[in-house]
């Protein structure tokens, strides 16, 4: 990682998806700057609170969330002296991430091919909005409506839904780190730096992933299922339990299915139409109403413990306060002093890498 802890940063983005890229490499060690509008008293995230937060306080849990870790400089870019003190940053920066409205670029005398020319061995991150339709305004709700997201999620009564999280921000951020990090070792070999972009569009699209495949090779248009995957069931059915807690299945084949049913001591008799998976697929909810009374019988915990011994896919649908007391949750709570405040979030880097010695 001594590559990455001798690197500066220079960020220039705000809300999510760029300032996810910048926290990232701050807790790998490099030295990240991130640059914020003083006339808008920073990045918008700062005033994007909960009713139970301070409102006085120049920090939301929301802004606490991808700003760890990064140094804090206020320039205003639409200024010749903003633009000077932030070349001067560039002179030394190995990075630079930038998620600007269309046009704004030019406004900030921060084009890319401009940059490049003038510091070549600079990395450019750009995060876009839409991929052909610049003058669109992106948000990560629109994009989860204009890529089919919101179509698949939700359930007939509910209609669509979204995800509870910046999902396609996130998956931006993903791959612009992924592209930063192979121009990087670009840099580290040909001595060149490179314009890595990702459009929002394209990061939500290419994450359809089988719902994608489903419909170019079969012409199925997915509809919602809530949970419920397309391809197999029991996946994604959802069941209470006696003690009021509830459970959702996963069951990928037929062995686990045959191995649950057991456990459930469902009569043999009765399982006759649900053998195969496809036949499971095709008659799912009549399957779903014939597990339903054996699994309401039994307590979650003696449930899942008892599919756990026979390695049947099971989860628990736990509230955010049990999540995080669990002991996976703790290992990954990152706790810093941000302006005064100390503030928490999940690390960002979830992987482990172990050198040879």
């Amino acid at each position: 990682m001594k590559l990455i802890k001798d690197c500066t940063i220079i960020e220039v983005a705000s809300v999510l998806a760029g300032p996810a890229v910048g926290m990232f490499f701050a807790e790998l060690g490099a030295r990240v700057i991130k640059i914020e509008n003083p006339l808008t008293k920073g990045d918008v995230t700062r005033s994007w609170k909960l009713p139970v937060e301070d409102p006085d306080m120049d920090v939301s849990a929301y802004f606490a969330s991808v700003n760890a870790g990064k140094e804090h400089v206020f320039l205003d870019l639409t200024s010749f002296e903003g633009q000077e003190k932030l070349h001067q940053l560039l002179g030394v920066a190995d990075v630079l991430i930038t998620n600007f409205k269309h046009g704004d670029s030019q406004k900030f005398g921060l084009e890319a091919n401009v940059i490049r020319e003038k510091y070549p061995k600079l990395i450019i991150g750009q995060i876009e909005g839409f991929t052909f339709e610049k003058n669109r305004t992106a948000y990560d709700v629109v994009m989860q409506a204009e890529c089919g997201f919101m179509s698949i999620n939700g359930e007939e009564d509910s209609g669509p839904l979204k995800m509870p999280v910046a999902f396609i921000d996130i998956l931006a951020a993903h791959q612009l780190k992924e592209g930063i990090l192979l121009a990087y070792i670009d840099l580290a070999i040909s001595g060149k730096g490179s314009i890595v972009s990702v459009s929002l569009e394209d990061a939500a699209l290419s994450s359809l992933a089988n719902q994608a495949s489903n419909y170019l090779m079969t012409g199925h248009v997915p509809k919602l299922l809530g949970s419920l995957h397309p391809n197999i069931a029991p996946y994604g059915e959802v069941f209470n339990c006696k003690d009021g807690y509830t459970v959702i299945l996963a069951i990928g084949n037929d062995k686990q299915f045959q191995n649950f049913c057991e456990l459930l001591q469902v009569p043999s008799r009765e399982l006759s139409p649900y053998v195969k998976n496809i036949d499971r697929v095709e008659n799912r909810e009549n399957l779903a109403s014939l597990l339903e009374p054996y699994i309401r019988a039994m307590n979650r915990d003696d449930l899942m413990e008892k599919c756990h011994r026979k390695r049947i896919p099971i989860g628990a649908i736990r509230a955010l306060d049990e999540v995080l007391a669990k002991p996976a949750a703790k290992t990954l709570i990152w706790e810093t002093i941000e302006s005064g405040v100390t503030t928490k979030r999940m690390h960002s880097v979830a992987f482990r890498v172990k050198s040879n010695e």
